[in-house]
């Protein structure tokens, strides 16, 4: 299986750690814990890199890579934790418009909250019917609901490529 990467454009991830092609760095914690000196963030897929990056590593202009990583020792909410990875080469960055990642929200939210009326405004702005302001704050309160219901849903390993391609398309 493939995984991905993201840098800066200096090639960095936190505390400057450099990679590049053939560069190959182990985690320095002993555990196993995601988000600590324990492991190593990669992805395995590229869209979830791209979607996940705002709340994961929030890396401006990132650059994405392939690696080659031995064995995922963590996984959670769409990024996963490995004790070494290599770099390989650089993959062109999948590019999600704004309004495709307001699909993939929605989406989202779909996967495990169903109230009556902020189904019936997701199927309406999804179809295009009505993406009006005042649509979305009719469905505010609903949405609010939905939000909690989709974190909720990140833990239960929604199928994250599935619905960012859904929406993408």
């Amino acid at each position: 299986m493939k995984y991905y990467k993201l840098t800066n454009q200096n090639y960095e991830t936190t505390n400057q750690t450099k990679w590049g092609v053939g560069i190959t760095h182990k985690a320095t914690g002993k555990g196993r814990e995601l988000c600590t000196s324990d492991v190593i963030h990669v992805y395995d897929h590229p869209l979830k890199a791209v979607m996940f990056n705002p709340i994961h590593a929030n890396i401006a202009n990132p650059v994405l890579w392939e690696v080659r990583v031995k064995k995922i020792v963590a996984k959670d909410l769409g990024k996963a934790g490995v004790k070494e990875c290599t770099t390989i080469k650089i993959v062109p960055l999948p590019e999600i418009t704004t309004q495709q990642r307001v699909r993939f929200a929605i989406y989202c939210a779909l996967e495990v909250y169903h109230g009556d009326g902020f189904v019936t405004w997701a199927q309406n702005w999804l179809s295009g019917k009505d993406t009006s302001y005042a649509a979305a704050r009719a469905a505010a309160k609903a949405a609010a609901y939905a939000a909690d219901y989709a974190a909720y849903a990140a833990d239960y390993a929604i199928d994250f490529v599935a619905l960012i391609k859904r929406a993408i398309c």
